[in-house]
């Protein structure tokens, strides 16, 4: 039996959003890791946020935020988070008028109690899908972060072709 449709909107072509996609994907593999991550004390958010500090240290918040690719506000409300469970420490603003961060003594605990578990769940990810496809996959997302980053600037005006032919 054919499914009526609710709504007189056209909606073809909706279930190709690459939007879509990668949120549904991205939730589930965060779920995934989630669970691994569940006895350290730490979501996967917050381990990748405390992985990136760890390996830029001390690394500003603007820096960090176009590594993660992340909104700033948004890394600002998880970053109090992790300062006020004493994993990270912000500095007060320096040069520049930035803020600096670093993984406190607490939040490199939680990290090396989470590493085991997360490179648990890292290998049998990768072993299911294969090393070489996910190799591929990775720098294909590395490419489309890229992308994606690149439309959202907003485009140079391009001159009139009749303005530059007059």
């Amino acid at each position: 039996m054919k499914k009526k449709n609710s709504t007189p909107l056209d909606l073809s072509g909706t279930g190709y959003c690459a939007s879509f996609n990668f949120r549904r994907t991205a939730r589930a593999v965060t779920s995934l890791y989630d669970t691994a991550l569940q006895k350290s004390g730490i979501r996967s958010t917050q381990f990748a946020i405390l992985v990136g500090v760890a390996k830029n240290q001390p690394v500003s918040i603007g820096a960090l935020a176009n590594v993660l690719v992340i909104d700033g506000t948004t890394l600002t409300r998880s970053l109090r988070l992790l300062q006020t469970e004493g994993f990270i420490a912000i500095s007060n603003r320096a040069a520049m008028r930035q803020r600096f961060l670093t993984v406190t003594a607490k939040g490199e605990r939680v990290l090396a109690r989470s590493l085991p578990a997360w490179r648990n769940a890292q290998e049998r990810f990768v072993a299911t899908i294969g090393a070489n496809y996910w190799l591929d996959l990775r720098n294909d997302l590395e490419k489309l972060a890229h992308v994606a980053v690149d439309l959202e600037k907003p485009q140079r005006e391009v001159p009139d072709r009749e303005a530059i032919g007059s």
